[in-house]
């Protein structure tokens, strides 16, 4: 499946992530329409046309659709109605990676019960609960510590851990205070304790065999990723191991694109974590890591476009840039500092507002080795102060 250029490309939800998506998507001449619930989102800053609606509201979503007639829609969020996609598709109208895929993924419980439950992959211990009641009684089923998530939420959003029965309850109201659309479920998950956490960015494509870049490392607070590194040193045989359960996954997904693969690795086991079926946050680190970075990636899969070769460019790292309070008025300070050092190179979403632990920029850096990578991404971030 090759498709003529130039397509109309429909983004449903326009993040940093969305915009750097735009950002190829218009180098090869294609018309951008951003959506998302705010005005001025990071994907709209350099879109063709944008819109602002409720992605959870059918009529909204209709709306948009009939008005921009795009060849190709693509979720970049979870709180959409996947329903509707699933409308779109039978139109005639293509949805990235499936429209079913997107029903999948877009909660937690689904896409673990296909892993675990149909395909028999190796997951962490896990059970679900609509109500602080139920989250005890499961918590106590699965031990200590466990980890508590909406089954419906973005980029760890409403994660923690409880370390025993005394913090169940906080965590309940985290993850419901977190929870995107209307979802009132959490899943709770036997704590891993893992050597690395990494994420395996997997291309899936319509008529080529499925490739993979170098898994990236990646390290998490609040349940939120604040740095990665490109490549994770783990063993060849836990790559294979890894890339065979992506391999499982997706071809069960079905579609094309790009899939962010979550995995845990220990000692000894290779343990299926998660799955976001568009770019991932962790895989920013390959705007400076690789030949083509992971949205480039996406784009040659959705439009059946070659990918000859990945190259991976040596050692790498990415430092995330957190506002520290709330505001709608924001500057920067100390870019040209963070950028006086070699191989460091800055990212600024553009956000329109900001609020604690807000994701608002990245730092991206080289090294000799991955250690001097991650030290020089970290620094740079840590230079740049929002005023």
């Amino acid at each position: 499946m090759s498709i003529k250029l130039p397509q109309k490309l429909m983004l449903l939800g326009s993040g940093e992530l969305g915009k750097e998506f735009a950002i190829a998507a218009q180098r090869l001449g294609n018309y951008v329409i951003a959506v998302d619930r705010y005005a001025n989102a990071p994907a709209m800053q350099v879109a063709d046309a944008y819109e602002v609606i409720s992605m959870l509201s059918v009529d909204d979503l209709e709306a948009v659709v009939k008005k921009h007639q795009p060849n190709i829609i693509i979720p970049e969020i979870e709180a959409i109605r996947t329903e509707k996609l699933l409308e779109f598709e039978q139109r005639g109208i293509t949805v990235i990676p499936t429209a079913a895929a997107t029903n999948y993924t877009m909660n937690r419980d689904r896409i673990r019960e296909l892993a675990h439950q149909e395909l028999g992959i190796r997951t962490a211990k896990y059970g679900y609960a609509t109500t602080l009641e139920e989250l005890i009684t499961v918590s106590n089923e699965i031990g200590f510590a466990n980890v508590v998530k909406p089954v419906m939420s973005s980029s760890g959003k409403g994660q923690s851990v409880a370390q025993d029965k005394s913090e169940v309850e906080k965590a309940w109201n985290y993850a419901i205070a977190n929870s995107r659309g209307d979802s009132q479920k959490v899943i709770v998950e036997e704590f891993i304790n893992f050597e690395i956490e990494i994420t395996l960015l997997t291309i899936k494509q319509w008529n080529a065999p499925t490739i993979f870049c170098s898994p990236i490392g990646h390290r998490q607070e609040r349940g939120d990723y604040q740095e990665s590194w490109q490549p994770a040193d783990i063993s060849e045989d836990k790559i294979l191991k890894a890339q065979e359960i992506a391999i499982k996954v997706t071809d069960a997904l079905g579609g094309a694109g790009i899939f962010g693969v979550e995995f845990f690795i220990t000692k000894d086991e290779v343990i299926f974590s998660e799955l976001s079926p568009r770019p991932h946050d962790t895989g920013m680190v390959t705007l400076i890591s690789q030949n083509i970075n992971e949205f480039e990636l996406h784009l040659r899969a959705i439009l059946g476009l070659p990918i000859p070769h990945i190259e991976q460019l040596g050692a790498s790292a990415s430092a995330v840039i957190l506002a520290s309070q709330k505001s709608d008025s924001i500057s920067f300070d100390g870019v040209a500092d963070a950028l006086s050092e070699k191989d460091v190179d800055i990212r600024l979403f553009g956000k329109p507002n900001a609020h604690p632990y807000r994701r608002m920029g990245v730092a991206l850096a080289k090294g000799a080795n991955v250690q001097e990578a991650r030290e020089k991404a970290m620094k740079a971030a840590n230079k740049i102060t929002m005023i």
